[in-house]
C-alpha cells in the first residue's frame, strides 16, 4: 500500500499489541504530541487517522509528556507503553532529560522527534543547530547516549528495518529503554509502497529466559552453605511478574528479604520475612542483617550506590547476581545467575528443596523488624506541639489514608529516602517512585502517566516545592483530560534535601534556601484548573484528605514543612565527596570523617 513514511509509521504502532491479564490490547496506549513544523505536516497528518486505536495526546511541556510515558510503561510493569512526537528544536532536546531518566531505569518510551531536511536543500531551516563540520549532525544526535537504540530515518523505506528493530528493544527484558527514531520533516511525508504484511497485527509477548543450569548449580551450592542468607529484590522481580515467586521463595526458605526503591512493594510491608528498604535509604532492619549476611541474592537491581551504600552494605557476603541483563548480574563480582525472575526464582527454590535458612537467622530479622516498626510509628506520629511538621509526620498521614489499590509517586528530593524507609505498601505497584534519575519535575507529570495506567486507583503525587516549580504544567493537562490526582506539596522553602547533604559535607549554607516572598502554591494551583487548598498545620491534614478524596478534580493540598528535620532511624553511608583542602574547618572536619569511611568500601570482592 502507498503510504507516507508518517503515515506507515502511525500504522504499524497501531497494530502492534501485547497480553494483559490474558487479554490482547494494543501495545502502545498513545502518542503524546505537541506538535510544531517539524512534525504537524507528516506524523501528525498521519496520526489524525488512527484515533480509535493509537489516540493523540497533548501535554504542555515534552519532557513532561515522555515522563507521563515513563511512567504509564512502569505502571504497567513494562508491557504497554507510549511514544512521543516533537518539532525538531527545542521541543526535541526537551526530551533528552526524559531519554536519560527511562534508559537509567529500563523503562520502554518511544520517542520520535521531528528532524530537519533529509534533502538539506532549505538548510538551515527554524530552530536547526548547524555542526561546521558535519552536516549530518542535528540536536536530535544528543539522543544517542542516553537511547538503547537510535536511528535517523532520512529514507521512507528504512522503516521497514528500523520499527521492527525499536519494537524487538522496547520489547526485550534484557535491553528494555527508551528508542529515538529521529524523524526529517521531508522524510515524514514522501511515500512509498509498503508490503500488507508489515501491517500483520503482532503480539508482544513476555520474554522469559530460564538459568543456565551451571549457573543455577553454582547460586544453589552457595545459598546451601549459606548461615545467613539474604535477599534483595529489585525493579525486575515486579517487571517479571515474579512477587508469587519471591513469596514462595522466600517462605519455603526462610530467607529475609529487603528492597530496593524500584522493588519496593513486591512483598506486603508487613510480610513475615519483609525487612523493609535497603541502603542509604534502608530501614535499621535490612542494613543490621546486611552487615552481618553471608550470600546475597540479588533479584533484578542495578546495585546502585544507593543500594549498596556506596559498597559498603554487605561486607562480609558473596553476591549472587539473578537477573536478565548479564550486565547487571556480574556487578560487584557477583556470582552471575542470568535469566528471567520469576523462572529462575521457581527453579533455585527446587534446587534448594529442603533446604532453608537457620532459625536463629530468621529470629533475628524478625526481632530487628519489631525494632524497626517501633521506628516507624514514632517517626510518622503526629507531633501534638503543633510545631510544623516533618516530611515523615506527613507521608504518614497520607499513607494512612490511603487505600491498598492506591499508589504514592514521588521522585526526588527528601522525600524518597522518607518515602524508601516509612511507606507501607501492602500491593505490588503501590509504590512508584524514579529514584534511578531521581529527576526533579518527574513527580506531577509521573502521577498523570500513572493515572493513565492506572484509572481505578487513587494516585497520591508527593513532592516538594522545588520539584513543583520545576515543572507544574502537566497539572494543566490532568485536568484537561479529566484525570484526577492528589497532589501533596510539601513547602519548605527552598531545597531542603540537598540543605541538609550541604551542612554535612561543607558546613556552610549557600544557595540551597528560596529567599523572597513566599510562593502562593494555592493560587498558582487554581490558575493551571486544580482544587487547592492551604492545609494549616498537620492537625488539618486527614480531613484536607477525605476532602481531596472524595472530590472528583485534581486537588493540591499545600503544607508547610520543616527543612531540618528528617529520619535519624535507618539509613547507612553515602559517598559524596567532600573538599580535600578548604579554608573552612567544618569542611576539613567533614573530610576526615568522610576519608575514614571510605576505609570500608569493598571495591572488589
Amino acid at each position: 500500500m502507498k503510504l507516507t513514511m508518517g503515515q506507515a509509521l502511525a500504522k504499524y504502532l497501531s497494530v502492534q499489541l501485547t497480553e494483559v491479564d490474558g487479554k490482547q490490547v494494543p501495545l502502545f496506549g498513545g502518542v503524546w504530541a505537541i506538535f510544531g513544523h517539524g512534525n504537524v505536516a507528516g506524523l501528525g497528518e498521519a496520526l489524525q487517522h488512527h484515533k480509535e486505536t493509537l489516540p493523540t495526546l497533548r501535554a504542555h511541556n515534552e519532557q513532561g509528556m515522555a515522563h507521563a510515558a515513563i511512567a504509564y510503561a512502569k505502571a504497567h510493569h513494562r508491557r504497554r507503553m507510549m511514544a512521543c512526537t516533537t518539532s525538531i528544536g527545542p521541543g526535541a532536546t526537551n526530551m533528552v532529560t526524559a531519554a536519560a531518566t527511562a534508559h537509567t531505569n529500563r523503562l520502554p518510551v518511544l520517542l520520535l522527534p521531528g528532524d530537519t531536511f533529509a534533502s538539506r536543500f532549505p538548510d538551515p531551516v527554524l530552530q536547526q543547530v548547524e555542526d561546521f563540520a558535519g552536516p549530518t549532525v542535528t540536536a536530535n544526535d544528543c539522543f544517542r547516549p542516553v537511547s538503547r537504540y537510535w536511528d535517523r530515518i532520512v529514507r521512507a523505506e528504512q522503516l521497514l528495518t528500523s520499527l521492527p528493530a525499536a519494537l524487538r528493544v522496547l520489547t526485550d527484558p534484557a535491553e528494555c529503554g527508551p528508542v529515538t527514531l529521529a524523524l526529517p520533516q521531508d522524510t515524514q511525508v514522501e511515500a512509498f509502497d509498503y508490503p500488507d504484511d508489515f501491517f500483520a497485527p503482532r503480539v508482544h509477548r513476555l520474554r522469559r529466559a530460564r538459568p543456565d543450569a551451571a549457573e543455577l548449580g553454582a547460586a544453589a551450592e552457595a545459598l546451601r552453605a549459606a548461615k545467613r542468607p539474604y535477599v534483595v529484590t529489585g525493579g525486575g522481580t515486579l517487571y517479571s511478574f515474579a512477587t508469587d515467586a519471591l513469596d514462595a521463595l522466600a517462605r519455603t526458605h526462610q530467607l529475609p528479604v529487603a528492597e530496593t526503591q524500584a522493588g519496593k512493594g513486591a512483598l506486603s510491608w508487613d510480610h513475615p520475612l519483609q525487612l523493609g528498604s535497603l541502603g542509604v535509604t534502608g530501614s535499621s532492619a535490612a542494613n543490621a542483617l546486611a552487615a552481618e549476611a553471608d550470600v546475597v541474592l540479588c533479584v533484578g537491581t542495578r546495585l546502585s550506590d544507593f543500594t549498596s551504600a556506596s559498597r559498603t552494605m554487605f561486607p562480609k557476603a558473596k553476591l549472587v547476581g539473578l537477573n536478565v541483563a548479564a550486565f547487571d548480574a556480574h556487578k560487584h563480582g557477583a556470582l552471575p545467575l542470568v535469566g528471567d525472575a520469576r523462572e529462575t526464582l521457581e527453579e533455585l527454590s527446587k534446587a534448594l528443596s529442603g533446604w532453608k535458612a537457620p532459625d536463629a537467622w530468621a529470629a533475628r530479622a524478625k526481632e530487628e523488624v519489631s525494632k524497626w516498626n517501633v521506628a516507624v510509628e514514632t517517626a510518622t506520629r503526629a507531633a501534638t506541639d503543633g510545631s510544623v511538621p516533618s516530611d515523615a509526620q506527613v507521608l504518614g498521614a497520607v499513607n494512612r489514608a490511603s487505600r491498598p489499590q492506591d499508589i504514592v509517586v514521588c521522585a526526588a528530593g527528601g522525600l524518597p529516602g522518607e518515602l524508601h524507609k516509612l511507606w507501607r505498601t501492602r500491593k505490588p505497584g503501590g509504590y512508584h517512585v524514579e529514584y534511578g534519575y531521581s529527576c526533579m519535575g518527574y513527580e506531577l507529570a509521573g502521577g498523570l502517566g500513572v493515572k493513565l495506567a492506572r484509572p481505578d486507583a487513587e494516585v497520591f503525587v508527593m513532592l516538594g516545592d522545588g520539584s513543583y516549580l520545576m515543572m507544574n504544567s502537566e497539572i494543566a493537562t490532568a485536568v484537561a483530560m479529566n484525570k484526577k490526582l492528589t497532589i501533596v506539596l510539601l513547602d519548605n522553602r527552598g531545597f531542603g534535601c540537598i540543605h541538609r547533604l550541604q551542612q554535612a559535607t561543607v558546613g556552610e549554607e549557600h544557595n540551597n534556601v528560596l529567599g523572597g516572598p513566599a510562593v502562593d502554591f494555592v493560587l498558582h494551583a487554581r490558575a493551571l484548573g486544580a482544587k487547592a487548598e492551604k492545609v494549616d498545620g498537620l492537625a488539618a491534614l486527614p480531613a484536607a484528605l477525605d476532602r481531596a478524596a472524595a472530590a472528583k478534580e485534581t486537588t493540591v493540598l499545600v503544607i508547610e514543612t520543616d527543612r531540618k528535620k528528617s529520619t535519624d532511624a535507618g539509613g547507612t553511608w553515602w559517598d559524596v565527596p567532600v573538599a580535600e583542602v578548604s579554608p573552612s574547618a567544618k569542611t576539613r572536619a567533614a573530610r576526615e570523617k568522610y576519608v575514614e569511611a571510605r576505609k570500608a568500601q569493598k571495591l572488589v570482592r
